[in-house]
């Protein structure tokens, strides 16, 4: 087997804190002034912010770090925001970060909003990145049922990490037309076996009680005063670059079932959460912090330099 010569370009460095009882992998992109603590999504790790984060160290210093159960940090339940928000605030007392701005990704909703409701002296502006909908919320429960796509990874995406590659990029990243953007990120979701076969690095039951937790586990906006940005993208699911017959079901389900949420979430997080700036984006769910890059940062540095004014 050819021996595997790639490195990760994304100039941060790699390393692990005990927080709340666990072992947590942080990745550290340094830079200056205020601290901007990024949180990934459900099943995802801290790579996914490789392509975004250093376009903000000219100004903050950025750190992201895998929440427990995902990538290299230790799974160990429950998965719960109440945890998870111990398991923040551990992290930030490990780091010495004393306040921070918190963006969320997706899950990393839950994390944002635990942090500001019970620890507001530690936080200071939050941005929800396609992080603003309830998971808990019983039409996104029952849009589930309805999902239009095979959640369950094939055996034949294992054969290889090209093989692996190759159905994530088919399956949520159609629009990222480099992969060189997104291949820290596939790398880490997986361990790449002797024989050149590969595992997904989060386990099958993990997974599981991760989703069921926060498919359970109902959003509180309740004394959250931190100033908020929540930034949406325009769909779900992938409408516009793979198979025409999973697009053509795709884009039925966000008709009957995503655009209603959309529309709900955004109107609970107005009421909710009052002055709160909303920014829409093209891409999905998945994929529009690469397709919309220069307006989510856009959008952040205009946002999170509100702070120091």
């Amino acid at each position: 087997m050819k021996k595997d010569t790639w490195s990760d370009p994304s100039p941060h460095k790699s390393g692990f804190v005990t927080a709340n009882g666990v072992r947590l992998n942080y990745l550290d992109w340094g830079g200056s002034g205020p601290t901007l603590v990024l949180i990934h999504g459900m099943n995802g790790n801290p790579h996914c912010f490789d392509d975004l984060a250093p376009a903000f160290t000219d100004q903050f210093r950025v750190v992201a770090y895998a929440r427990r159960g995902h990538g290299q940090s230790d799974a160990k339940g429950p998965y719960d925001t109440v945890t998870l928000t111990e398991d923040l605030r551990g992290l930030m007392d490990a780091l010495s970060i004393v306040k921070a701005h918190l963006a969320g990704w997706s899950m990393g909703g839950n994390e944002i909003t635990g942090m500001a409701r019970t620890y507001p002296q530690r936080v200071d502006r939050i941005v929800y990145l396609e992080a603003g909908y309830d998971w808990a919320d019983p039409a996104f429960v029952e849009a589930v049922k309805y999902f239009p796509a095979d959640l369950t990874t094939p055996a034949s995406a294992f054969t290889s990490l090209d093989a692996y590659r190759a159905y994530q990029r088919a399956t949520w990243a159609g629009g990222v037309r480099d992969p060189r953007r997104i291949e820290a990120y596939i790398r880490d979701s997986v361990i790449i076996q002797p024989h050149g076969t590969v595992r997904e690095r989060m386990s099958e039951n993990v997974a599981q009680e991760v989703f069921t937790t926060v498919m359970r586990d109902r959003r509180d906006y309740t004394n959250v005063r931190s100033p908020a940005l929540a930034i949406y993208a325009e769909t779900m699911l992938d409408v516009t670059y793979g198979d025409l017959a999973q697009r053509t079901k795709n884009l039925a389900w966000e008709q009957k079932y995503w655009a209603p949420i959309r529309t709900a979430s955004i109107e609970r997080i107005r009421r909710e959460l009052p002055g709160v700036q909303i920014v829409s984006v093209s891409g999905t769910h998945n994929d529009f912090l690469f397709t919309s890059r220069k307006l989510v940062v856009n959008s952040m540095l205009r946002f999170l330099s509100k702070s120091a004014s």
